[in-house]
């Protein structure tokens, strides 16, 4: 009998532990794919596409492989393998251009994971909810080794093996099922040495019938667990094409300052040339010594803005750097082409906005003044009000949060009702333990069975509580809705100032251009005036002044509207971005121009 007992042991060990234990990284495997089934699944529904989703980040990335090649300083140890600093400094700079920094700030950006995160531990939470109303398997194990005196010479000695198996479930209707069966296998191992089998059954059923009854009520916590993954996802194409366009901005705003420097250095130039020039001039006594201390002047203040001029671009470059998930002390440079052809495809832009400009500026006393006329874009603002209502994500998780109120105002006022409960439940068999070992062993004999109904009721009496909390999911869903006529009015109100900025950086993209021509045919005359006697040195000064700031005028102005293209189809909720980061723009944006 001793011999059955420990096999009985092990064997309930082994299948205890081969249906109910896993490996920790076997559950991982399964938690990762359940979240991205549901996320696939959102995908298919909300976006009628599916794009492959993961949180899992490469080991090799960009911020890796530039710590590593680059021998970067860092403090936290994240796989990257030394690099000798003989090699390291043999590593040239990474050249960037637009459409790959998008893509590496989707790769590296800290922000751009954290979201990708958050839509994940949704989809988590939301699995777990529906764990609730599915089959629960327990299974337990029971060993005792028991030793009680019964005189003053014997004792009871023996081992009680126990092993349950049971099984319950949560209809979403509200009611519970379980049942239970319990096998029990005793063993005196003193006395008159007796064994015994037990077996017990057991099954149970309660079933709400006021207070929390019904499919509406019970499923709150999954319906609101589902909603959550489908505001997580929205929140994060929202994300996207708002973290495009700052990255775009930052990109722009990386390369004009750079067109700044570069404008800086070559006025520097002309300026040193200028004031060799202004000294041979007086050496031969054609200029006043006065003249050519302000030409000196000026080269030093121009090399002071050269090196200002360049201490902004490395700031905004690292800052570029840290919004990509790179090093701020990585060697990077920007590729430069980019903002000649963005200048290039803009000149269309500024030639029809300069086609009602005259060619020359009439400048006579008795000339008319020019009145600007505004000119009306390509969409109208209450066409992209329309379309932003249409298409923005966070007026879509307004609504919905709404929505969510109104459900969570029904589950509120059903707190408020009386607890009506009715639970049948029925038992066969019996256990069998030291004290009752000598009643031999238990049989499942169903004509002995027993069996119970109850119905409990939980009379509304001590309601303050619950009547508070109805009364606050009011106020609730009236917040709800006025965050809804708030962001309305917020997008409207973004969506004619987007456009407003768009039509005066075109205009100002035409008056800038214009103002460029002006200035480089000052400076060609003021030079050759000064050359002839006719000037003096200030004058070419100012000239070249003029010229440097008409150009860092015409580069902000090319880009002002280039973002404010973007900015406005992010708002009206158009710029749609992809899994790489790189963005499409609104189609029919052509179609309409």
């Amino acid at each position: 009998m001793f011999r059955q007992l420990i096999k009985w042991a092990l064997l309930s060990v082994a299948v205890v532990g081969w249906t109910g234990c896993r490996s920790p990284s076997a559950q991982l495997e399964r938690a990762d794919q359940a979240a991205t089934d549901k996320v696939e699944r959102q995908q298919r529904e909300l976006f009628d596409r599916e794009q492959p989703f993961t949180i899992e980040r490469p080991a090799d990335t960009l911020r890796r492989r530039l710590l590593a090649a680059q021998g970067l300083p860092v403090t936290v140890e994240d796989g990257t393998e030394a690099v000798p600093l003989e090699e390291a400094d043999a590593v040239g700079p990474v050249m960037l251009d637009l459409n790959r920094a998008l893509t590496i700030g989707a790769r590296n950006s800290r922000e751009y994971q954290e979201r990708k995160e958050d839509i994940f531990r949704a989809a988590l939470n939301w699995d777990v909810e529906q764990w609730a109303f599915r089959e629960t398997w327990q299974g337990t194990l029971e060993a005792t080794y028991s030793d009680d005196q019964v005189g003053e010479e014997e004792s009871a000695r023996g081992i009680v093996q126990t092993t349950t198996w049971g099984v319950g479930r949560t209809l979403r209707t509200g009611a519970e099922l379980s049942t239970r069966i319990a096998f029990d296998l005793v063993k005196l191992l003193s006395l008159d040495r007796d064994s015994a089998y037990g077996v017990l059954a057991d099954v149970s059923v309660q079933v709400p019938l006021l207070r929390g009854a019904g499919r509406a009520v019970v499923t709150e916590p999954l319906t609101q667990a589902e909603r959550n993954v489908m505001y997580a996802m929205f929140n994060f194409e929202l994300f996207k094409s708002r973290y495009a366009v700052r990255v775009a901005t930052e990109y722009l705003q990386v390369l004009q300052q750079m067109d700044q420097v570069q404008n800086a250095k070559d006025n520097y130039d002309r300026v040193a040339i200028s004031a060799r020039r202004a000294r041979r001039l007086a050496e031969a006594g054609r200029l006043p010594e006065i003249q050519v201390d302000q030409a000196q002047q000026e080269e030093l203040r121009a090399r002071d803005r050269w090196l200002a001029a360049n201490t902004v671009y490395e700031r905004r470059l690292d800052q570029l750097k840290v919004t990509l998930g790179l090093p701020a002390d990585a060697r990077i440079v920007l590729d430069g082409t980019d903002l000649e052809r963005l200048t290039a495809a803009m000149h269309d832009e500024a030639q029809e906005a300069t086609a009602g400009l005259d060619a020359d500026v009439d400048v006579r006393a008795d000339a008319p003044i020019p009145q600007p006329v505004p000119r009306t874009e390509r969409i109208e603002s209450d066409d992209a009000a329309r379309i932003a209502l249409q298409q923005r994500y966070d007026l879509q998780v307004a609504v919905g949060q709404v929505y969510d109120a109104e459900r969570g105002l029904v589950v509120a006022r059903d707190a408020l009702r009386m607890g009506a409960n009715l639970a049948a439940g029925g038992r066969v068999g019996s256990r069998r333990g030291l004290g009752n070992v000598g009643q031999g062993d238990a049989r499942l004999d169903f004509s002995d069975a027993a069996y119970d109904t109850t119905l409990e009721l939980d009379l509304p009496w001590s309601r303050h509580r619950q009547r508070s909390a109805y009364r606050d999911q009011y106020i609730s869903v009236e917040r709800a809705q006025r965050r809804v006529q708030e962001l309305e009015d917020q997008i409207k109100g973004e969506i004619r100032q987007a456009l407003r900025t768009l039509i005066q950086a075109r205009e100002s993209m035409a008056i800038q251009a214009r103002s460029v021509e002006l200035a480089q045919r000052r400076v060609d005359s003021t030079e050759l005036f000064l050359q002839a006697g006719r000037a003096q040195i200030r004058d070419v000064l100012e000239a070249q002044e003029a010229l440097v700031s008409a150009r860092n005028a015409l580069t902000d102005a090319v880009v002002t509207y280039r973002l404010a293209e973007l900015e406005l189809q992010r708002d009206m909720g158009v710029l749609t971005v992809d899994d790489e980061g790189l963005w499409q723009e609104y189609t029919a944006w052509s179609e309409e121009g």
